[in-house]
This record gives C-alpha cells, sequence and structure tokens, in this order.
C-alpha cells in the first residue's frame, strides 16, 4: 500500500496534536490553520504550512477536518474552496470535530464527487490524548476505507470503534459519551464544593475518590485540575464542553429523549462559561466555590 498523504484543517489544541503524531509516524503532513502561530507552530514540528484549505487539499489523500463547529466544517469540506473540490481521486475526508449528528449527514449528503469518501469520526481524550497520540475514535465509514487509511488513523489513536457505516453515527456515539462526560464533571465539581465547605482536604479527597468504585479518568483529572487550582491553559477549555453538551441536548430533545442530569450539568458549564469564559472546564468549580465561601486546596 502507497504511503498516504495526510493534511489537518485545523491546528488548534487538538488538531495540532493530530500533525504532530502523523509527523512523527512518517507520514508527510501539511496544514492550514487562520491563526498565524498555530502555522509557525506546526512548522516547527515538521509540518508543511500551506496558505489555504485548497492548498492541502490539493496535496493530500486524507485529510483530519477539526474546527470548532458544524459550519465550519460544512465550509471546509463542501465550500467553493473546500476539500471536495480539490481532493485527489479516492481522497478521505476524516471528521473529527464533534458537531451535530444532522450536520455531518448533511455535509456526506452535499458531498459533490461520488469518489471521494467521508469518515465521520470524533474523538475522545482531550488535549492529553490528542498530544501523545492515545485518542478514542468513534469512526463511521464504509469498511474497506476505513481499512485503507487505518494506518493514518492508527498514527493518532489508540483505539479505534467502527460505530456505523454512515455519517452522522459517530455523532451521536459521542453525543451519548459527552452527555455522561459532562455528568460526571458536574457531580465532581458539586462534590468537591462539599468536602471544602466542610474542611476536607484535596489530597484525602483525591485519595479516597481516585481508589473508589467512582474513580475514573474523567473525575480523576477534574479533581486534581481542581485541588492544584489549575483552571485555565490545561488544553480543556469550557466551551468545547459547553458545546458538546449542547450538541447533546439538542439531539436528545429531536428524540424526545429526557437528559435530566445532563441538562443539569449543561447550565453548570453555562454560568462557568458566562462567568469565566477564557477558563476550562474545572472553572465551574471554582465559580461553586465563590457561592459557598470555601476552595478546596491539595
Amino acid at each position: 500500500m502507497a504511503i498516504l498523504r495526510a493534511g489537518v484543517i485545523g491546528l488548534g489544541d487538538m488538531g495540532s496534536g493530530l500533525a504532530a503524531n502523523l509527523i512523527k509516524q512518517g507520514f508527510t503532513t501539511r496544514g492550514f490553520d487562520l491563526a498565524a502561530d498555530r502555522m509557525q507552530a506546526f512548522i516547527e514540528q515538521g509540518g508543511i504550512a500551506e496558505p489555504s484549505v485548497e492548498a492541502v487539499a490539493s496535496q493530500s489523500d486524507v485529510v483530519f477536518v477539526m474546527v470548532m463547529n458544524g459550519n465550519q466544517a460544512s465550509d471546509v469540506i463542501n465550500g467553493p474552496n473546500g476539500l471536495a473540490a480539490h481532493m485527489p481521486e479516492g481522497g478521505v475526508i476524516i471528521i473529527t470535530a464533534t458537531i451535530k449528528p444532522a450536520q455531518a449527514r448533511s455535509i456526506a449528503a452535499a458531498l459533490p464527487r461520488v469518489d471521494l469518501q467521508i469518515i465521520d469520526s470524533p474523538v475522545s481524550g482531550g488535549f492529553p490524548g490528542a498530544q501523545s497520540g492515545t485518542l478514542t475514535m468513534m469512526a463511521a465509514g464504509k469498511d474497506e476505507t476505513l481499512d485503507r487509511v487505518l494506518p493514518v488513523m492508527q498514527a493518532v489513536s489508540k483505539t479505534i470503534h467502527r460505530v456505523g457505516i454512515h455519517a452522522g453515527d459517530g455523532q451521536v456515539m459521542k453525543s451519548c459519551l459527552q452527555t455522561l462526560i459532562g455528568s460526571i464533571f458536574s457531580a465532581t465539581f458539586e462534590a468537591a464544593s462539599l468536602a471544602a465547605k466542610s474542611g476536607v482536604t484535596g489530597e484525602t479527597l483525591y485519595r479516597v475518590f481516585s481508589t473508589s468504585g467512582a474513580g475514573c479518568g474523567v473525575a480523576n483529572t477534574a479533581l486534581e485540575n481542581i485541588i492544584d487550582r489549575k483552571f485555565v491553559g490545561t488544553g480543556s477549555h469550557i466551551s468545547t464542553m459547553h458545546k458538546d453538551l449542547t450538541i447533546s441536548l439538542e439531539y436528545a430533545g429531536e428524540l424526545g429523549v429526557p437528559m435530566h442530569t445532563a441538562a443539569t450539568a449543561m447550565q453548570l458549564f453555562h454560568a462557568g462559561k458566562t462567568r469565566y469564559p477564557d477558563g476550562d472546564n474545572w472553572i465551574v468549580a471554582k465559580l461553586l466555590e465563590e457561592t459557598i465561601g470555601a476552595e478546596l486546596h491539595r
């Protein structure tokens, strides 16, 4: 099999990790981002910075789309200067961004060329997973397409789940996952507030939580950041989880599925994002601490 040429659109916290691991695994990797500092960092990693989406498309066999929302993904893929208009025959577009299931379906339906393939594969693992190449991918696409680009996907991921064959199937799985993650986060924030008001030390709380049945990567990471007072710059910006929960709740509403716990989590993240728009997920705990007049330190 010929070595595939890779491209990455969107070189932020997540996209930069994809690019770094593609380069590390020996793939010629082109990238584009609107931010000059991200482009410079990409060049320093060993990537080939291109002046446009079109330029990346014309010289890539597989392109990861790691933008913020569905409108951006649609423009990057199906816009007049997008990937679909300029990728070589047989090209594969991998949507790793988290967008609405309906948007993923719409993007695939509007694809103007039958020789191109879409893999709908949002990811989980956040900034640490992206940078270390250990993301979990929820991939939906034709088996033959997934088999063909598997080496590229394995360069950025530790675990690849095949969750369907149609665009949108991956985003549905991500919506289910984010309802759980958001709910675990919010419960951890509230438990941390209770401990703070009671005079329990953060170290004691962490030792108990992390060795109990409630201990998991999501809760442990949240609690560690709270007790170490790391509320910004951890690579888990609150706007991302806020967006993801918005998608999950909207999708649940379309199906008539009640989401009592996730809805509460959403309100906590909404409050945190309003009060601290530049904060990370854990800033919600700081907001609760301000309400009760107590802080949880290690």
